[in-house]
């Protein structure tokens, strides 16, 4: 048990965190909601009810589709882009071991099948990552979207309005705007988080070249 906790904590502790953060947005949420409701004379929501409202869903699935949609253009754009001196990036001198052609390693034993297989398959493995982001933006995204246009169409009903379809909603202000001031603080931070580790250091992380390393050394080896 203490060897799994060691080689899983980083995701134990992360996926720790994420259920304390969703505990909190459940219950706040709940909170605000019924809050709004008596303040129209309306009966208020209990838990379950409000899991499955668009109200929640909408929040949840906006949250979800900025932070898939930062990890797919990260893992995309650190390919084929490069910032000196940062060790988010790979170094634009140097050749990268990610760039190694995997049909090299193709007989190596602890190989991953996919590259063992060859073919459409190994190369399909080659971007399966960003694939993978690249899905579960999608995914999100559209519940965002399908979640948003209920609770528009909640809105539209109180005040007497037809409620929009999902195709309406998608070319309306409101469901951009609830994008878009998600994915600019994404962007923002990892921006941030590139540029500042050319300078600075976090001692013990990997996300941080080491602490005496130059300040031009690429890459956190």
């Amino acid at each position: 048990m203490k060897t799994l906790l060691r080689d899983n904590g980083l995701t134990l502790a992360l996926l720790a965190l994420f259920l304390i953060s969703l505990i909190g947005h459940v219950f706040t949420g709940l909170g605000v909601e019924n809050q709004e409701r008596l303040d129209h004379h309306l009966p208020v929501v209990g838990l379950l009810q409000f899991l499955h409202s668009p109200q929640f869903l909408s929040t949840l699935f906006e949250n979800w589709e900025s932070e898939f949609l930062q990890m797919w253009t990260y893992v995309t754009l650190t390919a084929f882009l490069f910032q000196r001196g940062s060790p988010e990036s790979k170094d634009p001198d140097e050749p990268a071991p990610q760039d190694r052609d995997p049909a090299l390693d193709a007989k190596a034993p602890d190989a991953p099948w996919p590259v063992r297989a060859g073919g459409f398959v190994r190369g399909l493995y080659g971007q399966s990552l960003g694939l993978a982001m690249a899905l579960l933006f999608v995914v999100s995204f559209a519940l965002h979207l399908r979640n948003s246009a209920r609770l528009a169409g909640e809105e539209a009903a109180m005040h007497g309005q037809p409620p929009p379809g999902v195709l309406e909603h998608l070319h309306s202000p409101q469901f951009w705007f609830e994008s878009f001031q998600n994915w600019q603080s994404e962007f923002l931070s990892t921006a941030v988080l590139v540029v500042l580790a050319i300078f600075l250091r976090q001692r013990g992380s990997p996300e941080s070249k080491p602490v005496a390393a130059p300040h031009a050394q690429t890459g956190s080896a």
